[in-house]
């Protein structure tokens, strides 16, 4: 019995082209019930599918890009660990609350051969399974789990990779009891004072301060098409304007792609995304993650840890311009 095949999910700005492989796929079955050769026609179809795919995804605005970056068929952080890794052991708990948060997962991995840590937030497939993970929004429990792998990381001599994939830590009233400001600073600190290397990658939603809790690090890598922000477009808008359906105007005005952050300085290394999106290709998107992780990994190593604690200080105190009123 033939696996069930997985729904498409319509993003909006996609309907011309999914409209264009329905037209050729209709043309295929017709020429197949009939016997008749259509091949030139059904190339010159594809070719303007193909061409208008790129087209598409090419001229995405800040608000669709942040669609594909939410797409529920992108890669998580687990697929991506599936892919890339040889070996892969995953660790649980913070040993101080008792509890193991599923939203923020981690632990230890060979990558081309090398021992590493690889922690990062976990969304879910589905509406079932986004409960179970709480949407990818850690709780304290989940960024004291993520500091107590890179103490693990540091000791053993083993380098960091972080996956940032968060709509924001989560906000809740018991998650504020447990001291979640407190747990995110906590990492921001202690994270410039590891001597390993640490590679940090947003391969979908990097909001606000849960997105930082795991992420200061030697490297900041993006996929094209995910975004990195203060405060999710529809928060700003409603904190601006009282209105969240001017949410397209926030993620215009607050640089939310790998595109402004790269002519901004903030990112080191933009990492295309295939035709399609991530979700599209996900096979091709862990090649090109896994091939930019070992590059990172390889130059960082040269470097000695005093030299990477420097540099690491030196890249983030130069994050952020500003003017002095006459």
């Amino acid at each position: 019995m033939a696996p069930p095949e997985r729904k498409s999910i319509l993003l909006s700005f996609e309907k011309p082209l999914v409209e264009l492989e329905a037209r050729i796929d209709q043309i295929r079955d017709l020429a197949e019930e009939n016997d008749v050769d259509v091949s030139a026609q059904l190339r010159q179809l594809e070719a303007r599918a193909t061409h208008l795919r790129q087209e598409i995804f090419s001229n995405l605005t800040p608000a669709q890009r942040l669609q594909v970056a939410r797409h529920p068929r992108r890669p998580s952080t687990l697929d991506y660990i599936q892919a890339i890794t040889d070996e892969w052991i995953e660790l649980h708990g913070d040993r101080s609350s008792g509890k193991d948060d599923p939203a923020l997962v981690g632990g230890v991995a060979r990558l081309d051969g090398q021992p590493v840590v690889i922690l990062g937030h976990q969304k879910g497939r589905d509406t079932k399974d986004n409960v179970a993970r709480n949407f990818g929004m850690a709780s304290p429990g989940g960024y004291r789990k993520a500091m107590r792998l890179m103490r693990h990381a540091d000791r053993f001599s083993m380098p960091i990779i972080t996956f940032i994939d968060t709509p924001g830590a989560y906000p809740g009233y018991e998650a504020e009891e447990m001291g979640q400001g407190e747990a995110i600073a906590y990492n921001l600190r202690e994270m410039f004072s590891l001597s390993v290397p640490i590679v940090c990658t947003i391969i979908g939603e990097g909001g606000s301060g849960g997105a930082l809790g795991i992420g200061v690090g030697d490297r900041l890598m993006m996929f094209e098409h995910s975004v990195y922000t203060v405060a999710s477009p529809e928060a700003c808008a409603a904190i601006l304007w009282k209105d969240a359906a001017r949410s397209g105007e926030a993620a215009e005005a607050l640089k939310i792609t790998s595109w402004d952050l790269k002519q901004l300085g903030l990112l080191d290394v933009l990492l295309p995304e295939p035709v399609g999106g991530a979700h599209a290709h996900p096979i091709e998107a862990a090649d090109s993650l896994k091939q930019a992780l070992i590059e990172q990994l390889a130059e960082l190593s040269q470097l000695t840890p005093a030299a990477r604690q420097q540099l690491r200080y030196q890249k983030y105190r130069q994050i952020g311009v500003f003017a002095e009123a006459a």
